[in-house]
This record gives structure tokens, sequence and C-alpha cells, in this order.
């Protein structure tokens, strides 16, 4: 079958996936490796940016994300799974493309400016963080990826990336397509305390947790503070339980109505939350289990992925010089 294109993706190590990069992410790249030429990166120069201070567990996140990957379905043989360090390649794209870039639109990008006002645990006040879309142009570029799977919200990076391709281009010819996004729509999976899901908050249900351990996050889960008994009316719009249920139930609406008219309690809706929840992570665990007993495994992916993955950055970049003429 002919691929409708080729797409890079990746994600930064810096701590464990999850559900909510299966449900917003992760689920998504597995159905796109059949469509399309895909190329995932696990971006460990980019998780360096906000990071830098402390790469103690660098190592250990690269190993369980690309464990995660695999047990939630990416297929090496489909996919080029690979660890954007092992291929210089991006960082010489990156080099070049920065003496084109005018700082002015890098301080304009919105991410910037939000993390530059909520974060306040690290210094992020770097180049490297400044730069960082810089860094992401050429990932996606290196590969003249001509689709990237986003949402509504990363759309500003995507048109970054276009104007630093379309600003290259005129100065040196058409070597680089520009990017197409490729909207995908993803419910927002909120932490077991209503916040974004995040290991800062410790309010995460990882792809690793055990059934145990999920059953416990969920009984912590934040209801409805006005339903106190079974048979008070529920209102699910201020239930994080119900949140999850829009997510992993087909027929949330039957359970709304029941919420609704005091026909159930949250005790129940846990209860049920949790079993349904645990039956979409169990054969994630299984084939996670299998895996580990792999010696060598993950090891034998990257480097499948550095080879691959490099064979068409090195290419590009053969390109790039002869463009710039200094090759």
């Amino acid at each position: 079958m002919s691929k409708k294109g080729r797409i890079l993706s990746g994600m930064r190590p810096t701590d464990k996936l999850h559900i909510g990069n299966l449900i917003g992410a992760l689920n998504n790249w597995v159905r796109l490796q059949d469509e399309y030429e895909c190329f995932y990166m696990v971006a460990d120069w980019h998780a360096l940016t906000t990071h830098y201070a402390d790469t103690k567990e660098l190592q250990n996140n690269i190993r369980e994300m690309v464990v995660d990957w695999l047990a939630v379905g990416l297929d090496p043989d489909k996919s080029v799974l690979f660890r954007q360090s092992d291929v210089v390649e991006h960082s010489e794209l990156h080099l070049l493309l920065s003496m084109v870039v005018p700082v002015s639109w890098l301080e304009r990008c919105p991410t910037y400016k939000e993390q530059m006002q909520e974060v306040k645990d690290k210094d992020i006040s770097t180049y490297g963080f400044l730069g960082y879309p810089v860094l992401q142009s050429a990932d996606i570029l290196i590969y003249k990826a001509n689709v990237v799977p986003v949402g509504e919200d990363q759309l500003p990076h995507l048109e970054l990336c276009r104007e630093i391709t379309r600003r290259f281009n005129n100065f040196y010819g058409s070597i680089f397509p520009e990017p197409q996004a490729l909207l995908s729509e993803s419910a927002r999976v909120p932490g077991i305390d209503g916040r974004k899901m995040s290991k800062s908050y410790s309010n995460a249900i990882y792809l690793s947790d055990s059934e145990s351990v999920v059953d416990k996050k969920i009984q912590q889960m934040f209801t409805d503070p006005k339903k106190i008994r079974v048979d008070d009316t529920g209102h699910t719009d201020e239930c994080v339980v119900f949140a999850f249920n829009k997510i992993f139930f087909e027929n949330c609406q039957e359970i709304e109505k029941e919420c609704h008219s005091g026909k159930i309690g949250c005790v129940k809706c846990k209860k049920e939350l949790s079993k349904r929840v645990n039956s979409v992570l169990n054969p994630v665990r299984e084939k996670r289990e299998k895996i580990l007993k792999e010696k060598d495994l993950i090891e034998k992916v990257l480097k499948t992925g550095r080879e691959r993955a490099s064979a068409v950055a090195g290419k590009t970049m053969d390109e790039v010089r002869k463009a710039i003429r200094i090759s």
C-alpha cells in the first residue's frame, strides 16, 4: 500500500508516560503508522531545554518510554523509532537554521511567553529554551516530513516552522516542503485532582501502574462535592470521575442520567471506572512484561532506528550543505 506522506513526531523523556499520553497521542501514532511513513523520536535534546540541571533519570526515562511505545503497539518494522541525539544531523541543521531565524520570531512564540511566566521552579532563561522551536523545525525538516500530527494548541508552533521553512527556501532554494498539520482530535485527560495530568502534580495514572495502584488512584479522584449520598442529584460537569467516563465509556450518557437521578453513587462509579481503565491497560502491562524479558531489545530497536533515520537525515544534509555552499 502506498503511503500518504511522511510524518515526524516525538516525545520528551522527562518522566514516565501516562494515560493522557496514550489517549492524546500514542493511540493516534499507532493508527498513523499504517497510513504514513512515520518517524517517531525520543526527544532527549528537547528534554534538556527544561531539565538540563538534573539528568540522572534521563537514560531510564528513555528506556521506559520506548518500552511503553512498543507495549501500546508502535512497530519498529512499520515506523522508525529513534533517539534524537543519535542522529547528529539534527544539531547541524539546527545550527544552520538558527543563522536565518530572527530572535523576534522566537520571543513571540506563545509557549515561550507562557512558560516564562508560569515555570517558577526552573531557570529557563536560556538560549536552549528560547531556541527550541528552531531545533523542533530541524527535527521536522531533516526528514522532509510533509505532515505533522498536532492538536489545535500546537498549531502556532507548526506555523513558526513553516515560516522558518519559507525563509530558508527563499535564501537557498526549495530544499524543504512546508509541513502541513494533521489535526488530531483527542479528549483532554485530567489528572486525578482535576488539574492537567502531570508527574509534577503527582496526579497521573501511568501506563506502568499496576491494577491495585490504578484502583487506589481512582478512589482518590475528586467527585461532585454536592453529591454526598447516593440518591443526591449529581453534577457531572464538576466531577473528575465523569470526565474519565466520557473518555473510557461509550455509554457515558446512561451513566450521566443515573448520576443526575441519584441511581448511582460515587463509590460504585469509581469501581466501574477502575475496571474499565484496567481493562485498557492490561494488554499494555502484559506486553511490557514480555518486552522487559527480552534482553537488549530496546537497544536493538534504537540502533536500527538510528541507522534508518541517519540514512535519510544524511541525504538531506548533503543537499543543505550544497545549497548553502559550505560543502
